[in-house]
């Protein structure tokens, strides 16, 4: 479990901070988000509901679609959000502030990539407007796709610029130095940043997670001793899970118990105390501690309401130290709440039933769900269809996968080694005609591309 704080984490909380109200909150009381939030499909567009929430002469401002969109950034869907982005701006004619414009760069380099980020920054974003928050969006989306040269030019364009005044910027290219592996660049921005001032908690964060990484665990002591008597610095429970994670990945299993005890003694003063409890249950699964599992699981329920995310956290836990029977009554649990039907919570058993053969198990749960209204995601087919594989069971195995590549989001692709057997066997059975049918809708869901698909069929007319 990776837990250190990524760039684009620290841009999210950075750009939320000007409103008082939790973005959630905002949300979840919003009727229009109501209405957006059944289309999970991303190649469903969602802007008609948009559409006809004005034509129903309901009120709409900056700051109502604003909040729908942190809302769909945080379950990831990245599409709708731009399309509320561009709608704001397009079809309601609200000037997009500065903080829009870095929103909606790292959404197109989510959707487009960063190509199309680089293009609407050089050609749609006026001068005056090139701030430190799209400056800082710009370093943020280099860092996110690895690309160091340009992440440090328009780091120097920072500093030059004097912009470079808070630790933000320096986070982002401090945590790209550690996921690229380059120590002795991070230890240099680090002293840099010291020498300014400019460091916060989240600077001593990625660097226990860049010693964890090297197994360095007096460098982890002497940062967590940093951290927490440094009076500039207060530790909140993200703090203490990044260093019990470190710990427990330097076999420090004491020490890794004495953080989690201090994340605990941090619950009652977060705002975000479902968040801490999902890193005592994660974390103390990883530390084999079965018993104070169960433990903060009651204390959870006792404290707090629990959503599809505590069960997603209690599930995944258990799976962590092989207790299916226990996920098994979680589920249980989960189902008789009659919470809204997620079928990742169902897919932590379907994939387990499937790794262990017990695929009549996993089809009766699949059907279970759809019958209760759930959709089954890609990955619900692809763990169904690496079964069928596994057991032979080829026939079923392309009935899957081909359900996976209908449902399969844009930039997702199903395992190229469950794609490569399924075909192998149409062609092997010499069933041409669904080879092709097969190919085709690869290349119509936007799985290969047209150059792939034209060699695959020339191959398999070949071996007709």
């Amino acid at each position: 479990m990776k837990l250190s704080l990524s760039s684009s984490l620290a841009l999210r909380r950075f750009f939320s901070s000007t409103s008082a109200r939790k973005p959630s909150s905002i949300a979840r009381s919003n009727s229009l988000y109501r209405r957006i939030s059944p289309v999970g499909d991303p190649r469903v567009s969602i802007v008609p509901v948009l559409d006809q929430w004005v034509r129903e002469g309901r009120p709409i401002g900056r700051e109502q679609l604003q909040s729908i969109i942190r809302e769909l950034k945080v379950y990831k869907r990245f599409k709708h959000a731009l399309e509320v982005s561009y709608w704001m701006t397009d079809r309601r004619y609200i000037p997009p502030s500065i903080a829009d414009l870095a929103t909606r760069m790292n959404l197109i380099l989510r959707v487009h990539g960063l190509e199309q980020v680089e293009s609407y920054f050089n050609n749609f974003i006026p001068h005056r407007l090139r701030g430190f928050e799209v400056y800082t969006a710009l370093l943020n989306c280099y860092a996110h796709e690895k690309s160091v040269q340009k992440a440090e030019s328009v780091m120097q364009e920072l500093r030059d610029m004097e912009f470079a005044k808070t630790p933000l910027s320096y986070n982002i290219l401090m945590n790209l130095y550690y996921q690229i592996g380059n120590i002795e660049k991070l230890d240099a921005l680090m002293h840099e940043m010291e020498e300014k001032g400019c460091y916060d908690r989240y600077t001593f964060t990625i660097r226990l997670s860049a010693y964890a990484a090297s197994s360095d665990s007096k460098g982890i002591d002497n940062i967590v001793a940093r951290m927490e008597s440094d009076p500039r610095i207060i530790p909140d429970c993200s703090s203490y899970a990044i260093a019990a994670d470190a710990y427990l990945q330097v076999g420090s299993l004491e020490k890794a118990l004495e953080m989690l005890k201090k994340l605990e003694g941090h619950i009652q003063t977060t705002k975000r105390r479902s968040v801490a409890f999902h890193f005592l249950l994660k974390l103390y699964a990883k530390a084999g501690e079965k018993g104070e599992l169960y433990r903060i699981w009651g204390l959870y329920k006792e404290k707090e309401k629990i959503y599809n995310k505590g069960y997603i956290a209690m599930m995944s836990s258990l799976l962590t130290l092989d207790d299916i029977e226990g996920t098994e009554k979680i589920f249980e649990e989960w189902e008789s709440r009659g919470l809204s039907y997620d079928f990742c919570i169902p897919n932590f058993l379907i994939d387990t039933y499937c790794r262990n053969g017990v695929l009549g198990k996993a089809e009766a749960l699949v059907n279970k769900g759809i019958a209760k209204g759930g959709d089954p995601l890609v990955n619900t087919w692809c763990y169904l269809a690496g079964g069928y594989l596994d057991f032979d069971q080829v026939p079923k195995a392309v009935d899957a996968l081909k359900k996976a590549i209908t449902v399969c989001p844009p930039n997702s692709k199903p395992n190229k080694d469950t794609l490569v057997t399924c075909l192998e066997y149409l062609e092997g059975q010499g069933d041409v005609e669904r080879a092709e049918e097969f190919i085709s809708l690869l290349r119509n869901e936007g799985v290969f591309s047209a150059s792939v698909h034209d060699k695959l069929l020339n191959h398999i007319k070949h071996e007709k």
